[in-house]
């Protein structure tokens, strides 16, 4: 009797011990699985220009990509832009891809608009084509995503009565009503980028700008960005 009351509790640490393995195995398992299928991110290098003159011509923002692990549809990434001015004005902003960006009043512009490699067809300044939105072109070593300010680009056209940002000939670096642009109403790409009150920022400043690939949740560009003046 002795001996058989002893072989129980073996049994008993046995189970246990087969059980422990077996609920192991099971979360090893499951574990491995979200690990294989969690979406790899791309890796992408870029070189980012802020300009800022107070007026419209020769302010900008440009992104350069210079190098991409693989080719990167715009769909698949979101920019994001924060900063705080010197003057104490500060704002966060969201570009989704091929989305309407109504930061500012009703106008939809799909900026930064892309140029050269991974754009089949595109234009220069206001002959952009649907190809140069943001969201239907792919990032690639070569590719340029730019945005501007609204003003009146070429010789035969009168800035003051086009309106638009800084339209003089002086930096003012405000927005100004005119036939081409009303303030409340439309959006330029720089609005449109960096927020309605992007003209705050001057030589010095700092923005930060990141861009987000959305299938895998992972930011895959992430610099602080001097702003130039003129």
């Amino acid at each position: 009797m002795k001996k058989d009351d002893a072989v129980s509790p073996v049994v008993g640490v046995m189970l246990m011990l087969v059980v422990t393995i077996i609920i192991a195995a099971v979360v090893s398992a499951f574990a491995g699985g979200l690990a294989s299928s969690e979406q790899k991110a791309p890796t992408l290098a870029m070189e980012t220009k802020i300009t800022n003159t107070g007026y419209y011509y020769g302010s900008h923002m440009i992104m350069n990509v210079i190098a991409a692990s693989e080719p990167i549809p715009g769909s698949d990434v979101k920019i994001v832009t924060t900063w705080r001015a010197s003057n104490g004005v500060k704002n966060t902003s969201t570009v989704l891809p091929d989305v309407a960006n109504t930061n500012y009043g009703t106008t939809i512009l799909v900026a930064p608009w892309g140029y050269g490699p991974g754009i089949e067809e595109f234009g220069m300044y206001n002959t952009k084509t649907v190809e140069q939105n943001f969201g239907n072109y792919t990032l690639t070593a070569g590719t340029s995503m730019r945005a501007y300010p609204s003003g009146a680009w070429g010789p035969t056209s009168d800035p003051e009565t086009y309106g638009g940002y800084g339209p003089g000939p002086d930096p003012t670096y405000e927005y100004v009503t005119g036939e081409g642009y009303v303030i409340g109403q439309d959006c330029d790409g720089m609005q449109a980028l960096l927020g309605i009150d992007w003209n705050n920022l001057h030589d010095g400043d700092v923005v930060n700008v990141q861009v987000i690939h959305t299938p895998s949740g992972k930011k895959i560009y992430n610099e602080d960005v001097v702003v130039r003046g003129g």
